[in-house]
Formats: structure tokens, C-alpha cells, sequence
């Protein structure tokens, strides 16, 4: 018998959290790398904090020729691996009963209405009431495929108060036009509000909490802006290398894969007006504000930096060169380290600048946002007695230690006055008891629910690729690509375009 559909949450009362509706999420891809190690142990853990619906149900489409003990066992064992509340078998009894597995290729129309008839089945056995996502954990490359396979199928049809849902990873296209082109596709398909795109940064605790930041207190806001703000740095490093991803990474690169949407976001999160409220709409309007007032500087030679890391010695570990990876090209030209300067032309962010930067085999693997306010005007200390002191500093750490460090000057003990930085640092593991919620654990449960405050809608994206395109043809003309070497942050050309603006990185 179907689930009957109750009410499980008063909207108004926010001891309780959100539940999902009865439903189903159908994962294409659901053999890949993405699935095994985040998205099923996400839907587990959703399920383990008794944050789905009982009638919820778990599809898998793939090649693989498996029966369902097959797929049941591996799903158990990508839970197992990868799960953050630990595996607890009444859970997994209650998940396992709506697994379901389709096989067939994305081009394959009989496997479609295979998974219709699954669809129907579970709706009428498992009580989904006719609500489904589906989970695009696919390249991009093959979106219209599947998009023209669900639509000749009826799949992204509703009835009366029904979803279809579809979820779609990044990237969001190539450029700006196929980020349209897949847009048209994809809308051909599904209504923009039944459209999910996942920017997994978005999901995250810290991310979230640069809203609460500044908006939840008095002793911030007054301060972010350029009367009291030097310059912005954002940085998402990482201290490996491409791994197994060269046929991924190979022509799309660090601006691409990591600028273009992560740091893009978070620079709008950092700079934004405040929302009317939370919600989707109001946030949309206010980052698509940042986004559309961006601007480069005139000199892109002086205000962006790209580089490969090359071979050299690691944390003790002797590690190849970009070049010498398995799968990359010896005379590739795609970057593993991007920085850029942008400005925001706006009365808050007017003439100062935001750096970004991102790349692989760094110092250490870190994400943060640091907001460097600017000096005092004036201190009635001697310049010897400053010399340990430098400009105050917010940071915001996205990961892998999520938090946020305030670094000013103070006094040190004894009887002369000398000023020397200190910082007072917040932790979510100090702070609270509970662990901070794996982002696709948030965004999967987002969609489910159909809240989509932290989802950038098709509008941000083009902004991001208007922002982002000059650059990279101003690279593919110049072709200038620099060697660095890795343990180091990145080649010299980064540090240069800094100290031409007498700045330096943060050494997180």
C-alpha cells in the first residue's frame, strides 16, 4: 500500500528539521567515482538522521549487467566506506528496500522505459507519490542525450502537485555559449525551478556561515567595505596532483574547473548586499548583483598568473610533473594553477581588489577567505615597536579545518611597548557537539525538499563565463605558461602580480 503523504514538519517551528517528501532519486552514473564515494553515503546519512521519508527509494542506472544482490551489495559497501554516522543495519534494512537498479547505456530508449516501469512500480509498491529526481552524475557531455531519452520517455512529466526534479554537476558548460547551449537543452526538458545545479562549496557549513557573518551581527558589517578593506584573497589549494583525472582535467584546468563556479560563488557570498531574506529568490538577486558589476583590469598580463606544476619533491614523496602524468599530453597547455585579479564596481567595493587563486600540488591543502583590512591611519607607537604587527585580518575557513581566525595586534607582556599579531579562532568542532553535515548530505536533501537557496540559477553561471572568457582567451593568445615547483604556492608570476600591488599571500 502507498505511504499516505503527512505532514511532518511545522514550517514554524525550527526544532524540527526538514524531512523530505515521499520520493525517489534516480542517479545516472551511479557507478562513477562521484556516487560511490559522496552521493551514496550522503543519501545513507540523510537516511541514518531520519531526514528522509520512510517511502523513499534509490534508483541506479548504469551499463553494468547486475542483479539487484549485485547492486545492493555495492551500495552497501560505498556506505560502509564512506559514511559519517556509521553503519547502522536497521537503516540500511529500511534503505535497501527501495533500491532499485536499470541497466542500460544513455542512448539505449528501452532501458528508459525500463526505468519508467521502475518509476511506476515504486510509486505504486514504495508510496513515492510520484516525485522524482534525477541525479545527472554524467559529463556534461552527455546532458542532452539523457535529457532527450527522459523527455521521449515522459519521465520529466508531472501530475498535479507531483515533482520531476533534475539535478545537473558542474561543469556548467565549456565557455559561455555552450553554458547557454546546455541551458537550452536542459530547459527544453525541465521548468528552471525543477532545475538543481550542484556546486558541492555551496553545501558547505563554513559557506553558509559568511551569510551568518555578516548579517547576524553588528560588529562586521560596518567594516566590509572599502573604507576600512584593503583587498580580498580567495584560495582553494590542494597539495596533490590530477591523480586519475587527466581525462577529465586535460583542456579544462584550474580557471575552469575551480574559478569559474567555486571561487566565483564565494566571492559573491563574501561581497553581496544583504538579502531582503533567505530564501532563493532574494539570494539569486543579490549575487547576480556582484556577478553583473565585476570587472577586469585593463592589464590582464599584470593581473593573472597560470602555471603546471612541475617534478620535484613532495612531503618526502618524489611526484611527476603535469606533463608526465598518465594521460596528459606532452605539450599540453592547460593550467593546474590559475590567480586573477578582479574588481567589483560598486559604492561598498569601489577600487579594491579581490584576488583569486586556485591550483594543485600546493603547500598544503586549504580553502579560505581572507579579508585584509586596511592599516591605521595612524598609531602613536614607534615604528620599532610595530615591527612584529601587521594588517588585521578576517578568515574564513572553508576547509579542511572549518572555522574562522581573527588576527590583530596586541600587546606583548613586559615592561616596553611592543605590538606583535595574535589570533582568536573559532571551530565548528570546538564550538558545537554536532558535526557539520557533508555538503551533499545538505544539497541532496535541498533539492529533495525543493529549497534551492544555495543552487546558482542559469543567470549566475553566464555571468561567471562573462567574467571568466576574456581570461582565457587572453591565455590561449599568449600561451605564456609558467613551471612551478610542487610543495611551493604556485610560480613566481602569482607572487608578482601581487607585490606590483605592494601585497603578498596569505601563507595559510
Amino acid at each position: 500500500m502507498p505511504t499516505p503523504t503527512v505532514n511532518l514538519r511545522d514550517p514554524q517551528d525550527r526544532r524540527l528539521p526538514r524531512i523530505s517528501p515521499p520520493c525517489g532519486l534516480v542517479i545516472f552514473g551511479i557507478t562513477g567515482d562521484l556516487a560511490r564515494k559522496k552521493l551514496l553515503p550522503a543519501v545513507y546519512d540523510l537516511a541514518n538522521r531520519g531526514l528522509l521519508n520512510p517511502a523513499f527509494a534509490l534508483t541506479g542506472f548504469a551499463r553494468r549487467d547486475w542483479s539487484p544482490a549485485d547492486f545492493e551489495n555495492y551500495v552497501r559497501e560505498a556506505i560502509e566506506k564512506g559514511t559519517r554516522t556509521g553503519f547502522d543495519e536497521r537503516t540500511w534494512n529500511q534503505l535497501r528496500s527501495g533500491l532499485r537498479f536499470v541497466s542500460g547505456t544513455f542512448n539505449d530508449p528501452e532501458a528508459y522505459r525500463r526505468l519508467a516501469d521502475t518509476v511506476a512500480e515504486l510509486d505504486d509498491t514504495r508510496g513515492t507519490g510520484g516525485n522524482h529526481a534525477f541525479y545527472l552524475s554524467i559529463p556534461p557531455s552527455s546532458f542532452p542525450l539523457v535529457s532527450q531519452r527522459l523527455a521521449e520517455t515522459g519521465l520529466n512529466q508531472r501530475k498535479g502537485k507531483e515533482f520531476r526534479r533534475v539535478i545537473i554537476e558542474k561543469p556548467f558548460g565549456h565557455d559561455l555559449a555552450s553554458a547557454r547551449l546546455l541551458s537550452d537543452v536542459v530547459s527544453q526538458v525541465f521548468d528552471e525551478k525543477d532545475v538543481f545545479r550542484i556546486d558541492h562549496y555551496l553545501g558547505k557549513e563554513t559557506v553558509q556561515n559568511i551569510l551568518a557573518i555578516r548579517f547576524a551581527n553588528t560588529m562586521f558589517e560596518p567594516l566590509w567595505n572599502a573604507n576600512y578593506v584593503d583587498h580580498v584573497q580567495i584560495t582553494m589549494a590542494e597539495d596533490i596532483g590530477i591523480g586519475t583525472r587527466a581525462g577529465y582535467y586535460d583542456g579544462i584546468g584550474a580557471a575552469r574547473d575551480v574559478i569559474q563556479n567555486h571561487l566565483l560563488q564565494l566571492l559573491a557570498l563574501t561581497a553581496m548586499e544583504e538579502p531582503v531574506r533567505f530564501t532563493q529568490e532574494a539570494l539569486r538577486v543579490e549575487k547576480e548583483k556582484i556577478l553583473s558589476a565585476v570587472r577586469l583590469p585593463e592589464d590582464l598580463d599584470a593581473s593573472s598568473a597560470r602555471g603546471q606544476y612541475a617534478a620535484g619533491w613532495q612531503g618526502g614523496t618524489q611526484v611527476a610533473a603535469f606533463l608526465e602524468e598518465e594521460g596528459i599530453p606532452a605539450d599540453s597547455t592547460t593550467e593546474t594553477f590559475a590567480a586573477v585579479k578582479l574588481f567589483i564596481d560598486s559604492r561598498r567595493w569601489a577600487h579594491v581588489p579581490f584576488y583569486l587563486r586556485a591550483g594543485k600540488r600546493l603547500g598544503k591543502r586549504v580553502t579560505e577567505i581572507a579579508v585584509v583590512f586596511k592599516r591605521a591611519a595612524h598609531v602613536p607607537f614607534e615604528n620599532s615597536e610595530l615591527t612584529e604587527s601587521g594588517q588585521n585580518v578576517l578568515v574564513i575557513r572553508v576547509q579542511p579545518d572549518e572555522g574562522m581566525t581573527l588576527k590583530f595586534g596586541a600587546k606583548v607582556p613586559g615592561t616596553e611597548m611592543q605590538v606583535r599579531d595574535v589570533t582568536m579562532d573559532f571551530g565548528y568542532g570546538h564550538a558545537f557537539t554536532e558535526d557539520s553535515p557533508e555538503a551533499y548530505e545538505r544539497l541532496i536533501l535541498d533539492a529533495l525538499v525543493g529549497s534551492a537557496p544555495l543552487f546558482p540559477h542559469q543567470r549566475e553561471v553566464e555571468l561567471s563565463w562573462q567574467i571568466l572568457d576574456p581570461i582565457l582567451a587572453h591565455w590561449e593568445r599568449t600561451g605564456a605558461l609558467e613551471q612551478y615547483p610542487p610543495g611551493s604556492w604556485g610560480p613566481a608570476s602569482a607572487h608578482d602580480m601581487m607585490a606590483r600591488d605592494g601585497r603578498a599571500w596569505r601563507l595559510p
